[in-house]
């Protein structure tokens, strides 16, 4: 898969390619991307979400792609109270909101095993999601997930490694707990790329903010498989922010190579146009060979 577009001050470019060995086992790509806009103009909201499925068990690409499609579903119904807790900084809000909005996904992917006759621990995923405001005013990028994979700032032709930590304790709620009579959330998505499953409308997940009440039809909380994983961070011109798949993460780390390519190539003052940037994230790396997906956001 192959997506790109360009919003107020950002440029998005991103690929989700199948590793070498699942080629040669004739195997489906595990990873799975979505890319969707929500809203227009600059009150717009843009979502990534990338997730890898579980090595080794059967029929994860579809946990994988399920993941990203219940986050967006999410994401579409509550964009206009999101938008506002990402222009103002509301980190507390964003905290616990994603965090109980991915938390419901992978309820709903647990329930989803059971029906399927699996075992929860085998039928899953990891998933990565950033946040992009369309405003150009507003520079707050938002990452959030549970599980394997990297999050790197390419600033000054030097590679930062972001990666939140494992356990960050989550902030109390920054406003009372809201009424029956709440807000009904907002609509959904107003487009989505075409390269992208457009997501659907089924009222499943809870609102993003820490002041929002649970929908009822909603999948009880249980235990999340991973850590959550949360970081907002201001961007400046110049920067480069890479969201990746465990299969471009850990080459990215372990060999310096392939980081001084990378940063050579996408440290220029152009982004790159989308067949370069598929070429960059295919660079082959001797002893990495599983699935990569790779998310990057300039900043004009």
């Amino acid at each position: 898969m192959l997506e790109g577009a360009r919003y107020g001050t950002l440029t998005l470019r991103a690929a989700s390619l199948r590793g070498g060995s699942a080629r040669y086992r004739g195997e489906p790509r595990r990873d799975a991307l979505l890319a969707a806009r929500f809203g227009t103009g600059d009150s717009a909201l843009v979502l990534v979400a990338v997730a890898s499925g579980q090595r080794a068990a059967p029929g994860t690409h579809r946990a994988a792609r399920e993941l990203c499609e219940w986050i967006a579903e999410a994401v579409g119904r509550n964009r206009a109270r999101l938008t506002e807790d990402v222009h103002t900084a509301n980190r507390g809000a964003l905290v616990s909101g994603l965090h109980r909005l991915t938390d419901r996904a992978y309820g709903r992917l647990r329930a989803d095993a059971t029906e399927r006759g699996l075992a929860p621990a085998d039928y899953t995923a990891s998933v990565r999601c950033l946040l992009l405001p369309a405003h150009p005013a507003c520079r707050t990028r938002v990452f959030f997930g549970m599980g394997d994979g990297g999050l790197f700032r390419l600033r000054d032709g030097v590679w930062q490694d972001l990666e939140p930590a494992e356990t960050e304790p989550e902030p109390a709620p920054t406003s009372a707990p809201a009424s029956a009579s709440a807000p009904a959330p907002t609509s959904a998505p107003t487009s989505a790329p075409a390269s992208a499953p457009a997501p659907t409308s089924a009222p499943t997940s809870a609102p993003a903010s820490a002041s929002a009440p649970a929908s009822a039809s909603a999948p009880a909380s249980a235990p999340s498989p991973a850590p959550f994983r949360f970081r907002a961070s201001v961007a400046r011109p110049g920067d480069t922010l890479l969201l990746c798949s465990a299969g471009l993460a850990d080459p990215l780390r372990g060999e310096a190579a392939l980081a001084d390519h990378l940063a050579e190539r996408w440290g220029a003052a152009e982004p790159p146009g989308l067949s370069a940037f598929l070429a960059d994230a295919q660079t082959g790396v001797k002893g990495y060979a599983d699935d990569r997906t790779a998310v990057a956001v300039w900043e004009a």
